[in-house]
């Protein structure tokens, strides 16, 4: 007869973790002895569960020795409270084990990873249907510990909501368990994981489930084939898997593992191009190629679906060395009539456009990324050059026609009511999911004013590092939070990364977004380098938190949803989508249409362009700009001139001025009247000479005219030729010149004023201001 429960065994630390297969160091042998199964029937249930009056001196516990060792030999290495309570559900669950030995006829160190399923039950109640009756809910949990150290079962996941912190600490210890969870939370909370709170329950979970499955309690145990099996075999889901990849980034910023995979590109399919050879190609040409990775996708993309257009309609070039002249005509007409949907190979949120004609700036990529791929092959001498790639796949003039500068700005008004909703940025505009608020209010509040002032693309934003804000005063550097001058005296510097266009550069930005971004810099917590891609240094981002940079796509899903929302504005206007991109549009083309505007080389050089031709396509005149300018031109008022006309009504009432003897009409020259009719077209308007239309003021017709009481007084317009132009802008010698151009032309009476013999009055017109009232 083995000794009473609480002394059989040594309660040695390490026998609770070192060897799981406790049952290894007994008699293994596989199938239950006829003289065990009788005596467990002998026992009997009250005997076995060592109920009250239980017979301890019964000839059948020596029989069941060999089963019996190892079950208490587990049960004295739990580190479980000694109270009667956990007493009795440990003798329980001895009781429950050696029972179903003798029902199955096999000990229960050779049961398999379904019968141990079978008897734990997935979840409580199925725990219910297939143990004895009398097995109460706090017996499952000894036996999954039995399971563990005496069938080496793992597999934890299949029992659904189990308490693994719990089942840890039995079997490690309390101290060592806590002890390595309380090493994670301190690497976590440094980078600002909410795992990293005392308060949290998915890390314990997590990290338990790691433990059982390495048979280990150390963190150093952990290994990278540990976490990939997890992930391969489905061990963890849902949010768990969140909190896999955290606890890997963990151990492996403390040298035990390799960091975790990037998780980008989940579950999409690789797109597929016509041909075998043709692909074979694309692939060779993508991985010699040294365009940035996004650039070399993107061509990759394009020149997939110029194989399922040759798969089609030229299966006989499908190898690129049999590409010839005609081949590419075919191409570039083909593109030029093609549609949307037109040999793609997927429609997932095209479904709306489909067979619309594609956009030029669309055409333009397509043969752009085919004139890459062939004169690509043709300088690495991969093909011979049987054409040239620039003018056979050239972009036709039809297309590049539409091409241009287009900038998408957004409207000043819907661009005002986003500025207000950044400013007022509160913590309950912010998205919130079930676990809380993603990021911190400092954070998106930094990046929303980065977006709404920088002008910086996403990505540039999204590789800010840290002390990218510089404040100075006077040429001198000063601190950001310095009371030596007033915020409106400091100058903000913001300095930008290495971007598309070109190196690192320094601009100057609105004091309000420098103060957000110290604002965050200073409650940031610290955080792992990261890899700069596009430099290839490890940098300290400004916008990383958990370890983890924020995504360029982030401001386009979540922020800028988030300020139509507050700012009661769609998310979409008459240019399209409002995206990150269209911000840069539109604050260059506010800063080119100020009151003060910049320069197109210097907003060239705040918008870090290697040349201004790239930023026509940011700034774009607006309306109001283009009319003001238009206005202080006097387009109309610098070919136009208006001059007083006498209308004589008695002449026009009584009919004498329609036998075209009696002038009803006279232009006031200033010195006399003309009565010509057709003096806009006269030659010699300006000075004129002494013919029977003109009638001097001072003369007796002149004041008759002056002292009829019926005229009507109007303007009327007269158009100006250059000569007369310039006589009336530049002045007297204009003038001169002009009348001495003049002095052989006929007047309307027919005589020159050469022969006239006189000189012409050199007096000018009498000009009244253009204004659009006197005109009508």
């Amino acid at each position: 007869m083995t000794a009473p429960l609480s002394e059989s065994a040594s309660s040695d630390s390490e026998s609770r973790w070192c060897s799981p297969l406790v049952a290894h160091q007994f008699d293994t042998t596989i199938d239950l002895r006829d003289e065990e199964m009788g005596a467990i029937g002998e026992l009997g249930v009250h005997n076995l569960r060592r109920l009250q009056c239980h017979d301890p001196n019964a000839p059948g516990w020596h029989v069941i020795g060999r089963l019996l060792r190892p079950l208490e030999t587990v049960n004295a290495g739990l580190d479980s409270p000694p109270t009667a309570h956990r007493r009795r559900a440990m003798a329980d669950a001895v009781a429950v084990l050696l029972v179903r030995s003798a029902e199955i006829r096999r000990t229960f160190w050779a049961w398999t990873p379904e019968e141990w399923t079978h008897l734990l039950g997935r979840d409580q109640a199925e725990f219910h249907r297939n143990a004895p009756a009398w097995a109460g809910d706090e017996v499952r949990p000894y036996l999954a510990a039995h399971a563990y150290l005496l069938g080496s079962f793992t597999e934890f996941h299949r029992l659904g909501s189990f308490q693994r912190l719990t089942l840890s600490r039995r079997i490690f210890g309390r101290d060592r368990v806590d002890g390595e969870i309380t090493r994670l939370r301190k690497v976590l909370a440094e980078w600002g994981y909410r795992l990293g709170h005392s308060d949290d329950t998915l890390l314990p979970m997590v990290a338990c489930q790691l433990f059982l499955l390495n048979h280990s309690p150390h963190l150093e145990d952990l290994t990278t084939d540990l976490f990939d099996r997890v992930r391969r075999d489905g061990l963890l889901g849902g949010a768990r898997l969140n909190t896999l990849h955290a606890v890997q980034r963990a151990v492996g910023a403390l040298g035990f593992c390799a960091p975790p995979p990037a998780t980008t590109g989940r579950g999409t399919a690789q797109a597929a191009g016509g041909a075998q050879v043709w692909q074979q190609w694309i692939e060779r040409w993508y991985t010699t190629s040294t365009l940035t990775p996004r650039a070399r996708g993107n061509v990759r993309s394009r020149l997939l679906k110029v194989g399922r257009w040759i798969e089609a309609e030229q299966p006989d070039a499908a190898d690129p060395a049999s590409w010839t002249r005609q081949t590419c005509a075919a191409w570039v007409a083909a593109v030029d009539r093609m549609n949307v949907g037109d040999y793609v190979h997927r429609t997932t949120g095209i479904e709306a456009r489909l067979g619309k004609p594609l956009a030029a700036s669309t055409k333009e990529g397509q043969l752009a990324a085919i004139r890459r791929f062939f004169a690509d092959c043709q300088e690495w001498e991969w093909l011979s050059r049987r054409f040239d790639p620039g003018r056979a796949l050239a972009t036709p003039r039809s297309i590049t026609a539409l091409l241009g500068p287009n900038p998408r700005v957004i409207a000043d008004d819907i661009w005002a009511k986003l500025l207000w909703a950044g400013l007022n940025l509160e913590q309950a505009d912010l998205p919130e999911s079930q676990s809380g608020h993603f990021y911190p209010f400092e954070l998106v509040h930094a990046i929303t004013l980065t977006w709404l002032f920088s002008g910086l693309r996403s990505n540039e934003i999204a590789r800010l590092r840290v002390g990218c804000i510089r404040w100075q005063h006077d040429d001198k550097p000063l601190a950001g939070d310095s009371d030596q001058v007033l915020a409106r005296d400091a100058v903000c510097l913001l300095d930008v990364p290495a971007h598309k266009t070109g190196t690192a550069f320094t601009k100057p930005v609105d004091p309000i977004l420098g103060q957000a971004l110290d604002a965050w810099q200073t409650m940031r917590p610290s955080q792992p380098q990261c890899l700069d891609r596009r430099t290839g240094e490890r940098v300290d981002l400004l916008f990383a938190v958990r370890a983890r940079r924020v995504s360029s796509s982030y401001i386009n899903n979540t922020v800028i949803p988030m300020l139509c929302r507050k700012a009661g504005v769609p998310t979409a206007d008459v240019r399209g989508n409002i995206t990150s991109h269209r911000a840069r549009s539109t604050i260059a083309s506010q800063l080119y249409n100020a009151k003060e505007p910049m320069t197109l080389f210097e907003l060239q050089a705040w918008l870090g362009h290697r040349s201004p031709q790239s930023t026509q396509y940011y700034a774009k005149i607006s309306p109001t700009t283009l009319t003001r300018a238009y206005t202080d031109a006097g387009y109309f008022s610098r070919n136009v001139r208006t001059i007083e006309v006498l209308v004589d009504r008695d002449a026009v009432t009584s009919g004498a001025a329609a036998g075209g003897d009696t002038p009803w009409q006279y232009y006031d020259l200033g010195h006399g009247y003309c009565t010509y009719t057709f003096f806009e077209q006269c030659p010699h308007r300006m000075a004129c000479a002494r013919c029977d239309f003109y009638a001097p003021k001072a003369s007796g017709k002149g004041q008759l005219l002056e002292a009829k009481d019926n005229l009507q007084r109007m303007l009327a317009a007269i158009p100006l030729n250059d000569d007369e132009r310039a006589a009336v802008d530049d002045g007297q010698i204009a003038l001169d010149n002009l009348l001495n151009r003049l002095v052989d032309v006929p007047t309307p009476t027919g005589a020159t004023p050469r022969e006239l013999g006189v000189p012409a009055t050199a007096t000018l017109l009498p000009i009244f201001p253009v204004d659009e009232r006197t005109r009508e």
